[in-house]
């Protein structure tokens, strides 16, 4: 193997180290970002049990039947604000899920490279070996005849 077959395979591993990192980075991004959505969706579960739960009014006063209303009210405030941040949080899980894709996209055409190019190099070394004990061969032939000759 020559110098510059040791320099591009070299470059090519640091490529595959940078790319393996950018990889991992994502992958770690998505989970958080998975993780964000969930505690977001739960919170919504939570608020939705609440609202559910206490959305009856059998009897009493007026004024107990507003401040139910009231409350009732601000819970929906509350669970519309959190459908929005799981929205949002949902957006940005997608766009985590397209990067780390990408970046996994990425580290496979590397590493895809790479086999190939030590797949060739095996090859060429086995075509070398083959031409060597081919010449080995025919060294070894060619002594046989000369010393049937001479005999």
């Amino acid at each position: 193997m020559s110098a510059q077959d040791n320099r591009s395979q070299d470059g090519m591993r640091a490529v595959e180290r940078v790319r393996g990192v950018r990889e991992q980075d994502s992958r770690t991004g998505l989970q958080q970002a998975l993780a964000e959505q969930r505690l977001h969706e739960a919170r919504v579960a939570e608020l939705r049990g609440r609202l559910e739960s206490g959305s009856f009014f059998d009897s009493g006063s007026a004024g107990s039947f507003l401040a139910l209303r009231a409350s009732l009210d601000a819970l929906s405030a509350a669970i519309r604000s959190a459908e929005f941040d799981v929205a949002a949080h949902r957006t940005v899980s997608e766009a985590a899920y397209a990067q780390w894709a990408l970046d996994r996209a990425r580290l496979a055409a590397v590493e895809a490279l790479i086999e190939r190019r030590a797949e060739a190099t095996r090859a060429e070394a086995a075509r070398r070996e083959a031409r060597e004990l081919d010449e080995i061969a025919v060294q070894r032939w060619q002594r046989r005849a000369s010393e049937r000759e001479g005999a």
